[in-house]
């Protein structure tokens, strides 16, 4: 349950009243500090924390089974056609706990090849249902931080959200796999490849405008569509998902530099490391994208009038209304 003012769609503004400019405009006249307070207020009565965890819950679902179909994968194309170099990308992203799976994948014979199959099938099919689902979350906290209480009628949210599920989680899932394990990749590929020096040169160069451009797809995507609601142009949503793309990059990065540089984060967890980060990123991630979706929604709502995040508090304390009550009495004497 949401207690977030509504913020009203702008059904009769043309698109130049909502461009950029008019966007740049009225975040200077507001000022920025301004709208990032506001903004937090509506996260925060948007129940946004909450819908973060829902979302890094189903998030997960959905990283694991395709982790396993990248395992498949390693058997399908074998050691010669970029087996080794899936299996080194799977073993940098879940140190440790992989090492056996990846070790008999990388072995020859019908059973070998039967079971990356599997993995590979059931693996692909699993993560596109975990991630469809993971959609159909986004939409909900989307609707609750813009003050909509109801998501759209059942079939219609799940079929936009398997739309939604092509169209930005896999390419967000590909950033991040890239901006994680790109660089693992490319060592690999140097390492069993007569040409992997200079593939790694370029690889080192193109990973990290790539691994940002598919997060700013992604992220575009779902600040249009996810919401029930008509959205205004993607010039006028480019400030909310800027932040939210900013603030995605900097805790994965941060995130991956202290997984791979601290001993007492793998001492401390030990073959669960790669889950616990796993599910610490994905917790990060629901916050800067619901965190960006908030600041889109108050930035529109200003513009329109609606200068209150949330509605007021109508509650009062049992003790207050006691000794109004008493007060009363006192006077009636």
């Amino acid at each position: 349950m949401s207690s977030t003012r509504l913020v009203p769609e702008t059904r009769l503004m043309a698109d130049e009243e909502l461009s950029a400019d008019d966007a740049w405009h009225t975040l200077r006249r507001e000022g920025g500090w301004h709208l990032l307070r506001d903004a937090f207020v509506r996260f925060r009565y948007g129940d946004g924390f909450s819908h973060s965890r829902a979302f890094a819950l189903q998030l997960c679902l959905a990283v694991v089974p395709f982790l396993i179909a990248l395992t498949g994968l390693i058997s399908e194309l074998g050691v010669q056609e970029g087996g080794q170099v899936v299996a080194d990308t799977v073993l940098a992203l879940t140190p440790g706990a992989s090492e056996q799976v990846v070790a008999e994948l990388l072995g020859e014979g019908e059973r070998v090849e039967e079971a990356g199959e599997l993995a590979l099938t059931l693996g692909l099919i699993t993560g596109l249902v975990a991630l469809t689902t993971t959609m159909a979350q986004i939409e909900r906290g989307a609707n609750r931080i813009y003050g909509v209480e109801r998501d759209r009628p059942a079939l219609r949210k799940y079929l936009r959200a398997a739309v939604l599920a092509v169209t930005a989680g896999v390419p967000a899932l590909t950033g991040f796999l890239i901006l994680v394990g790109g660089g693992p990749m490319g060592a690999s590929v140097r390492r069993h490849y007569e040409w992997g020096e200079l593939a790694n040169d370029v690889w080192d160069v193109v990973r990290w405008p790539l691994s940002l451009a598919l997060t700013v797809l992604a992220v575009a995507v779902i600040f249009r569509y996810a919401p029930r609601r008509r959205q205004p142009g993607l010039s006028w949503l480019f400030f909310g998902a800027g932040i939210a793309t900013a603030l995605w990059w900097l805790t994965s990065l941060l995130l991956a530099a202290y997984v791979s540089l601290s001993g007492a984060f793998g001492q401390t967890y030990g073959a669960l490391t790669g889950m616990m980060a796993l599910l610490l990123w994905a917790n990060l991630t629901g916050v800067a994208l619901f965190g960006g979706l908030a600041f889109a929604a108050q930035l529109e709502a200003v513009r329109i009038g609606v200068q209150e995040p949330a509605q007021p508090d109508l509650w009062e304390p049992e003790t207050s209304r006691a000794e109004v009550l008493d007060t009363g009495e006192m006077t009636s004497l």
